[in-house]
C-alpha cells in the first residue's frame, strides 16, 4: 500500500477510535479467541485500568463475570443483560459482529453503570407517560364530542325516526347535512352522531362559518404558514381540517360560507388533502364532515349564492330537524330536561312547573326554538321563590297568554299567537336599546331570523 493510502488508513482508524473512546458508559472489542482488542478510555477510566495493557489480554483476565467470550462461542447476541463488576450491578450489551458469516468480534458495552440508573429512568418514564396520558384525554375531553344521542329529548314519532336516522348515519363516513331553524339543536344532532361512529374518541372540532370574518375564514379552515400573511403568527397554525384528522369537523351556517372559498371546501372534501396559506406541501387529513344551516341552500343555489356541485356533495345524508312548534308534545319532556341541567349548572332547586305554566309553553310557538325556552326557564328560575315556576314568573307577554286562552276562541289562537310574537320581539329590541345581535340573542334566534319575523309581523327598524 502507497503511504498516501497509509495515512488515509492511519486517519480512518484513529477516527473510529475517538468515536468508540468516547461512548460515555464504555466499550470493549474483543477477537472471536476472547482477546480484547479495544478497550475504551471511558471504560478504562471507570475501572481505574489503563486501556493499553489490556490489549492482547483475556477478557476473563481483565473484566470479573464477563460473558464476551461465552457470546462469542454461541454467537447469540446478550442485550441489556446485569453484569456485576466490583461489588457494583451494571446493565450491559454484548453483540457478536460477523462479516462473510465469518465472527470477527464481539462488541461489548455498558449501558447503564449502576442498575439504579435503570429504576430510576423507569421511574422517570412512568411519570412522563402518566403525564402523557393525562394531558391526552384533558385534550381528548376538550374535542370531544360533549353530548350523545341520549341527549337529544323528544318521544314523538318524528324525532325517534330522526334519532334512528342520526344513528344510522353515525355508522357511515359520507357528509352529514343538518338542516332546521336556529335554536332546534343541530349542533346537538352533530355531537350526537360523531360519538355515535368509530370516530369517537378521536377530535370533534367546530366552527362556524358566520362567526369568523370573511379575511379569516381560510386561515381558520386551512391553516397558514409563519409569515404567511400580515398578522400571522410566528410559528404557523395548522387548519382546522388538520385538526379533525381521524376524527370530525362540524362546519355550522355552511350558507354564509364566501363563495370563493366554496370551490376550496369541495376540492378538500373530494380530495382529504389541504394545503396551508403560504405553504407549499399537501397534507393529508382522514376527516369526516357534518355541516348544519337554517338557510334553504337550494334556494341558494337557484340564487346563484351557493355551487351546485358543493351544495350536491355536502346533501349525501340530510337530517330535517323540526321546529319545536311542530312537536309541541316534546315540550314538557324538554322543559323538563332543561331544567335538571339548569338546577345542576345554577346550584338552584325549581323542580316543578305549574300545569298552567306548562299549558302556555305547549301553545307557545317558540320562534326561537329549544333555545329560547332554555332562555325563558333560566329566567324564571332565577326570579323564583319557592320550587315551583308559577305564571308570574314568566315574561309579561307570556303571562298574557293566559288570559288569551280563557278569552279567545279558538279560532282566534293564531292571531293570539302572533300579537304574543310581536310583544316578545318588540320587548327584546327596547330592552336590547334597539341592538338587533343583542336581541337576537336575548330571543334565542339568529339575527337573520329577527329580520324576517320583524318583517312578517310589521314591525319597523326603530320601533317606538
Amino acid at each position: 500500500m502507497d503511504p498516501k493510502g497509509l495515512d488515509e488508513l492511519r486517519q480512518k482508524l484513529q477516527f473510529y477510535e475517538t468515536i468508540l473512546d468516547n461512548i460515555h458508559n464504555g466499550v470493549m472489542i474483543t477477537d472471536p479467541d476472547g482477546k480484547i482488542i479495544f478497550f475504551s478510555k471511558t471504560y478504562g477510566n471507570f475501572l481505574g485500568i489503563d486501556p493499553q495493557e489490556t490489549i492482547g489480554k483475556l477478557c476473563t483476565e481483565v473484566i470479573e463475570n464477563t460473558r464476551m467470550n461465552i457470546v462469542a462461542q454461541t454467537r447469540i447476541p446478550e442485550i441489556n443483560q446485569p453484569h456485576r463488576i466490583m461489588g457494583q450491578d451494571m446493565v450491559v450489551q454484548r453483540i457478536p459482529i460477523e462479516m462473510n458469516g465469518e465472527l470477527v468480534a464481539v462488541f461489548g458495552q455498558v449501558m447503564f453503570k449502576d442498575v439504579r440508573d435503570v429504576h430510576a429512568l423507569s421511574k422517570k418514564l412512568n411519570v412522563l407517560e402518566s403525564k402523557v396520558e393525562f394531558y391526552e384525554k384533558e385534550l381528548e375531553s376538550l374535542r370531544s364530542s360533549k353530548y350523545t344521542i341520549n341527549n337529544i329529548v323528544g318521544k314523538s314519532d318524528r324525532m325517534v325516526e330522526l334519532k334512528k336516522l342520526a344513528l344510522k348515519a353515525a355508522q357511515s363516513n359520507s357528509p352529514v347535512l343538518l338542516i332546521g331553524e336556529s335554536g332546534t339543536g343541530k349542533e346537538l344532532f352533530a355531537h350526537a352522531i360523531h360519538h355515535a361512529s368509530e370516530r369517537r374518541l378521536r377530535p370533534f372540532i367546530r366552527l362556524n362559518c358566520a362567526a369568523i370574518p370573511k379575511d379569516l375564514l381560510e386561515a381558520e379552515l386551512f391553516g397558514y404558514e409563519p409569515g404567511a400573511f400580515t398578522g400571522a403568527g410566528s410559528k404557523g397554525k395548522p387548519g382546522k381540517f388538520e385538526l379533525a384528522h381521524h376524527g370530525t369537523i362540524f362546519l355550522d351556517e355552511i350558507s354564509d360560507l364566501p363563495l370563493e372559498m366554496q370551490p376550496k371546501l369541495l376540492r378538500v372534501l373530494e380530495e382529504k388533502e389541504t394545503e396551508r396559506l403560504g405553504g407549499t406541501r399537501m397534507t393529508r387529513s382522514n376527516f369526516r364532515l357534518i355541516a348544519a344551516t337554517h338557510e334553504n341552500l337550494e334556494k341558494g343555489v337557484e340564487q346563484g349564492q351557493f355551487r351546485k356541485d358543493l351544495y350536491y356533495r355536502l346533501n349525501v345524508i340530510p337530517i330535517h330537524i323540526p321546529p319545536l312548534r311542530e312537536r309541541k308534545a316534546d315540550i314538557p319532556f324538554i322543559a323538563g330536561k332543561l331544567i335538571e341541567t339548569l338546577n345542576r349548572d345554577l346550584g338552584t332547586g325549581v323542580p316543578k312547573i305549574s300545569p298552567d305554566v306548562l299549558a302556555i309553553l305547549e301553545n307557545y310557538d317558540w320562534p326561537g326554538n329549544v333555545r329560547e325556552l332554555a332562555n325563558i326557564l333560566e329566567r324564571a328560575i332565577y326570579a323564583v321563590e319557592g320550587d315551583t315556576i308559577e305564571i308570574h314568573y314568566l315574561p309579561f307577554f307570556l303571562q298574557r297568554m293566559k288570559q288569551g286562552f280563557a278569552k279567545t276562541q279558538p279560532s282566534h289562537l293564531k292571531r293570539l299567537r302572533e300579537d304574543m310574537e310581536k310583544e316578545a320581539l318588540l320587548h327584546a329590541i327596547r330592552v336590547s336599546k334597539d341592538n338587533k345581535n343583542r336581541a337576537a340573542k336575548l330571543l334565542g334566534i339568529h339575527r337573520t331570523a329577527l329580520y324576517k319575523k320583524m318583517k312578517k309581523l310589521n314591525i319597523s327598524q326603530h320601533p317606538n
